[in-house]
């Protein structure tokens, strides 16, 4: 079932999810939160019919970027791998079961954090909490709960 108004569905949900990702938690939990914008987008990719998708990818990582004043480009750039993944795949991932789904999330918040370690090891150096690297476990978990609550939202 596709979207009748995929842009301001997506306007709602990334303000959702940037407050999601703003929230003030302990160091603890922020490192091993889910990447929020990237689970609402997963959604938005599979039920819209919108074109631009690489592009808008990249304004939503800029508005991460300034979000969370980090390093310009970097959450774009790794937006746009994980959303290239998801593309590629969603023939069978929105026709699959859910526990399939959250493996093809999973590969797809690796994807993002990959890309998000490696230009902070290029930059600042091998300096990051272990912590971080559970985050594409717990975007897989939340991803049912994120799918549900879009599904609901939606109606």
């Amino acid at each position: 079932m596709k979207i009748q108004r995929p842009y301001v569905f997506l306007i709602k949900i990334t303000i959702f999810s940037m407050i999601m990702s703003a929230l003030p938690l302990p160091q603890l939990l922020l490192e091993l939160s889910p990447f929020w914008v990237l689970l609402f987008y997963i959604y938005w990719l599979g039920y819209s019919a919108a074109n631009g998708r690489f592009f808008i990818a990249l304004v939503l990582g800029v508005l991460i970027d300034i979000l969370q004043g980090s390093i310009l480009g970097q959450n774009a750039l790794a937006l746009i791998f994980s959303s290239a993944f998801i593309s590629n795949v969603q023939q069978s991932f929105f026709v699959s079961n859910l526990s399939t789904q959250q493996v093809y999330v999973f590969v797809a918040s690796s994807i993002y954090l990959a890309v998000i370690l490696l230009i902070h090891v290029l930059i600042q150096g091998f300096s990051f909490s272990y912590y971080l690297l559970l985050a594409p476990l717990s975007s897989a978990l939340f991803w049912p709960i994120v799918r549900l609550l879009l599904l609901k939202f939606r109606h």
